[in-house]
């Protein structure tokens, strides 16, 4: 115990250096600029994230880049002043000139008022409107987030298009006392205006809503802006039975193009989950009418309109089934109506082929200036590239191929000028620029770094793939392989022969690309080897992968990871007496499940959010539907699973092997998590405390699934760090 206090300081010390390496999320290119010599030059405004420990808080701050090009290649690159930090900014966009932005603003209330949400327009030199979201009371909170928000122009640069919660009829008691303030009287009749007054018994209603990360969405309306007349208008015309969002302003500001999301019988988790049903959606806004895009049994996200109006790009996948899959890329030509496969689901992953596209969504812009090509960034194995997509032929280039291995994300392109951000295990995110080259020569891509990270030395890692034993493959997806990524310490005491940290990843179908991670790379300069294993099943491999292991979880997503863990003992100088486990959600489950299955194999146990028993899950988590396809059961909204099917769940759940386990087991969990609700961690806790298992429990009210509050993933690092040190001494 003596010894904890200093080593703790030392693990607080570290973990506060390795935290500040900032986050690069959004980047904007201004309009070219002409110097007096002719000389071609523009901004690049970049939005960076960093936690800050004593405010205990995530930070977003911005900074400006000059960039000096000639059309084919960047002559000079550099930094404009230094940072600042950006307060209370929820979203903000530049108009299409580049001459004014529009920023939406949250402001804290005076004394007992709730915060209210301001929608600001400014030109090159100052703020020109300045519009309270709040007072005019037309809807409710505006929605910044990435799954149904947007902060949209016209083409005209006169209306701004938004997303936000419907207005609700206001509510009160039926015993009422108090003259309520009435709104205004109707002209005619003098009484009060129905819409005005409450209504009774409507207090305590429940409103359906879209899940975890997303529990203040329920219904979302588009609105609209007319900047000039300061009047907002709620979009008629949505079908009532659809969630719009992601929309943008059709060709010539005829309308309004959206996602919709089916919401009916009842709304699923969204977050992480592109297979709910949804479709592309066009509405006039003369005569209010809504028009279908795309086909309406699909799900479908991101659409994207070419720089000439004339096509919109977007991703498509199955509905149900696994939640994230290899997608397709599909193209609306606006004019002709004709939508076409740009590229299809790759079945197998093959090395100098396009791996398929495995992405939450494309890049905001994407489309280069030929309005023929676009880029998107996608896993491909165990690394992440960049490539471009020739819309009209279906070929591909990927514009990384020859520059550093790691994780590539393009963020943004405009005017063949492309920003990208790069990251690798041993290298925080640093920021790149190139100017995409002519069609058909896009291999030549020359990338320049605009803003460097300190790297670490200290970390070495590698790639190694791994094929299952013949008893072990897939009855119909036989051949498939996986890889992991090992991380170990470089120099230090233990560098020799470090102790053994397992993390399989959440997901299932996710994957670990080798980009900067900050655990693994805090638990690597601690001194532990890292092993991130992508078991079949994993994004990034082909949709062969995605498709073996629902039906299969529990058996073959432990065996991949159990092979590799003693594959890497064998062939690496580690210490097989010291090997611990750290996972979170599907990762928890696997960990769960291997010091289940393996006790001699695993010393220690760290899991967040597991999920234990998926059985008791089905009934309380936002994504009931995961619990019956992964394993192996078709969902229907209206389908009771029967004795057999709860058994088949339990039976594929770590807590049928609780009785072996024997390693200490730390458990972190959010109070919020609709996602894996708590109440699954805490009936492994029970399980462990009644057999007298050593095992402990972190409890973080205002989190959820991710555990991604700074002060919970800081207080998660450090009791993570000493409990590993502490079981693998």
């Amino acid at each position: 115990i003596p010894q904890v206090q200093p080593r703790a300081e030392e693990l607080s010390e570290l973990y506060r250096e390795l935290s500040q390496h900032p986050g690069l999320t959004t980047a904007c290119l201004g309009p070219d600029l002409t110097t007096q010599y002719g000389g071609k030059y523009c901004s690049l405004y970049t939005e960076w994230s960093q936690r800050d420990l004593a405010r205990a808080e995530n930070i977003k701050f911005c900074r400006q880049y000059l960039i000096f090009h000639d059309g084919a290649s960047i002559v000079y690159s550099g930094p404009a002043g230094t940072c600042s930090e950006i307060k209370g900014e929820l979203l903000s966009r530049e108009s299409p000139s580049g001459t004014l932005k529009a920023v939406l603003r949250k402001v804290p209330g005076k004394e007992k008022e709730k915060e209210k949400q301001f929608l600001e327009v400014w030109d090159q030199n100052r703020k020109v409107k300045s519009i309270d979201l709040t007072a005019l009371d037309k809807h409710d909170s505006v929605y910044d987030d990435d799954q149904f928000g947007c902060l949209a122009w016209s083409h005209s640069e006169t209306h701004l298009l938004y997303v936000a919660e419907k207005k609700r009829p206001k509510a009160e008691s039926f015993f009422q006392s108090k003259a309520p303030e009435l709104g205004t009287s109707d002209e005619d009749t003098g009484h009060p205006k129905k819409e005005d007054a409450p209504i009774k018994g409507e207090q305590f209603v429940y409103h359906d809503d879209w899940g975890e990360t997303l529990s203040t969405r329920s219904v979302p309306v588009l609105c609209v802006l007319d900047i000039e007349g300061n009047s907002i208008s709620v979009l008629e015309g949505i079908p009532e039975h659809l969630s719009p969002g992601q929309a943008f302003w059709s060709p010539e500001d005829t309308g309004v193009v959206f996602v919709g999301w089916w919401h009916e019988p009842f709304r699923l988790g969204l977050r992480h989950c592109t297979n709910r049903r949804s479709a592309l959606f066009y509405v006039d806004l003369t005569g209010g009418r809504c028009e279908l895009l795309s086909e309406d049994t699909r799900a479908v996200w991101s659409p994207r309109l070419s720089p000439d109006g004339c096509r919109i790009v977007y991703l498509e996948n199955n509905v149900l089934g696994p939640h994230q899959q290899c997608s397709r890329l599909r193209m609306y030509d606006w004019y002709t109506k004709h939508t076409s496969t740009v590229l299809e689901t790759v079945p197998r992953q093959a090395w100098g082929a396009f791996p398929g596209i495995y992405c939450g969504a494309l890049p905001g812009m994407c489309w280069a200036a030929d309005s023929r090509r676009i880029l998107l960034d996608t896993a491909q194995r165990s690394q992440q590239d960049v490539f471009v997509v020739d819309t009209a032929t279906g070929t591909t280039t990927s514009l990384t191929a020859d520059a550093l291995q790691g994780s590539w994300s393009v963020l943004t392109i405009d005017r063949d000028l492309v920003v990208a951000r790069f990251s690798s295990p041993s290298c925080p995110p640093i920021l790149k620029v190139a100017v995409l080259p002519t069609a058909g020569h896009e291999a030549q891509t020359q990338w320049i770094c605009l803003q460097d990270a300190p790297p670490l030395p200290s970390i070495s890692w590698s790639i190694r793939t791994l094929q299952p034993p013949p008893e072990q493959e897939h009855p119909q997806y036989g051949g498939l392989d996986f890889d992991a990524i090992l991380m170990r310490p470089s120099e230090g005491s233990t560098a020799q022969k470090p102790p053994l940290v397992v993390m399989p990843h959440g997901g299932p179908h996710s994957v670990f690309t080798a980009g900067w991670m900050l655990y693994p790379a805090a638990l690597c300069r601690v001194g532990f080897a890292v092993l991130l294993v992508n078991y079949r099943g994993s994004l990034g491999f082909g949709q062969d992968s995605v498709a073996s292991l629902p039906g299969n979880v529990g058996t073959q997503d432990v065996h991949d990871v159990q092979l590799c863990v003693e594959r890497v003992l064998q062939e690496e100088t580690l210490d097989a007496s010291r090997v611990a486990l750290v996972g979170g959600s599907h990762g928890g489950f696997l960990a769960c499940h291997l010091i289940g299955q393996f006790p001699d194999t695993y010393h220690a146990c760290v899991v967040r959010n597991p999920v234990v028993n998926i059985a008791s899950m089905v009934a309380t988590t936002d994504i009931p539907d995961w619990c019956l396809t992964e394993t192996g059961l078709p969902y229907k909204p209206d389908a009771l699973p029967d004795a057999t099917q709860w058994a088949e769940m339990l039976h594929k759940s770590p807590m049928r092997y609780v009785d072996q386990v024997r390693a200490p087991v730390l458990l972190m969990l959010g109070e919020d998590d609709r996602r894996v609700p708590p109440k699954q961690g805490l009936e492994y806790y029970r399980a462990l405390k009644a057999r007298g298992v050593p095992t402990r429990l972190l409890w973080y009210p205002g989190n959820n699934h991710a555990l991604a509050g700074v002060e919970a993933e800081a207080d998660g690092f450090m009791n993570m760090a000493l409990w590993l040190l502490k079981h693998l001494q």
